[in-house]
């Protein structure tokens, strides 16, 4: 019975992930009208550092070797997952909507899959091609608008793009996150991660100070660094990672089905977002594609 349940768990909390990680696309479109985006997201890795470090510094002080032996994957790890994917959601919520971050970041799988054939040898039948194809498609059709002038005077929406450069590191993160086995347990690995995400933001925090937007350091500051440093970080990163040890990186890349989902929720209750009938189909492709491509896949 005790096998059932832990066998059982990973699966449950690939359903309640999401909750938490889509919550970051509300951070995303309510969090940058009051915060500059870099500073919101170097802030919540520096915060989310700091509530973990209390609980992970006596390991530290024990295990500095495994630490010195990890760093540099460490860092590229805080880059893909709290840099990269950390601050492009945020510069996307400047111009575009929930529902189509959360259509478009959906298309991570698919990213997950093309690369692990690229780079770990996972080979594609013809029908998968196709699924990579259309899903692709798909993401262009909710970019575009539907609308086929945008594509030919390459006019396009700046957070849409911003949100599939997301896609893409997101893929990269939960690829490296499998495949680089690590001595560290799971909260000391993060709280690593989420330090070298602050750390790669730094520059780029600074330059946006200097020459953007200086940030206000007022409540509105102190709610959003703290909700976006507990729901979407700590908590969904260590659910996430916890799902990927145990299932893989492309059965945990599933989440992005219903974070599309959640996203379009959260998208209608709190921003009085509406569904357009591209979204409804780009979605569809998306999803298509994926299961052609997810559809076994085998290792040479």
């Amino acid at each position: 019975m005790k096998n059932n349940n832990k066998t059982i768990v990973p699966y449950i909390l690939l359903f309640i992930q999401p909750i938490f990680m889509a919550s970051n696309l509300v951070i995303a479109r309510g969090g940058t009208e009051l915060i500059p985006p870099i500073s919101l997201a170097f802030w919540r890795w520096t915060l989310c550092f700091l509530i973990l470090l209390p609980f992970t510094f006596n390991y530290f002080k024990k295990n500095f070797y495994q630490f010195k032996d990890e760093w540099t994957k460490l860092f590229i790890l805080g880059f893909l997952g709290c840099g990269i994917c950390g601050a492009f959601p945020f510069l996307a919520g400047k111009t575009t909507t929930i529902v189509n971050m959360g259509i478009i970041y959906s298309s991570s799988p698919i990213f997950i899959i093309l690369i692990s054939a690229i780079f770990f040898r996972e080979r594609l039948s013809k029908s998968q091609y196709s699924g990579i194809l259309i899903c692709l498609l798909g993401v262009i059709l909710i970019i575009i608008k539907a609308n086929i002038n945008l594509l030919l005077n390459l006019t396009f929406t700046k957070g849409d793009l911003w949100m599939l450069g997301a896609s893409i590191g997101w893929a990269l993160y939960t690829i490296y996150l499998f495949h680089w086995k690590s001595k560290l347990p799971i909260l000391q690995r993060f709280t690593f991660i989420s330090m070298f995400g602050a750390i790669s933001l730094l520059p780029f925090f600074i330059f946006e100070e200097m020459f953007i937007l200086q940030t206000s350091y007022d409540l509105n500051f102190l709610f959003w660094i703290s909700f976006a440093a507990l729901s979407p970080s700590i908590i969904a990163f260590l659910l996430f990672n916890y799902v990927n040890k145990k299932l893989g990186a492309s059965i945990t890349g599933s989440v992005l089905y219903l974070y599309t989902v959640y996203g379009a929720l959260y998208g209608y209750l709190f921003f009085n977002e509406k569904l357009e009938i591209y979204h409804l189909a780009g979605t569809l492709m998306v999803f298509i594609g994926i299961f052609m491509v997810k559809k076994n896949v085998r290792k040479v």
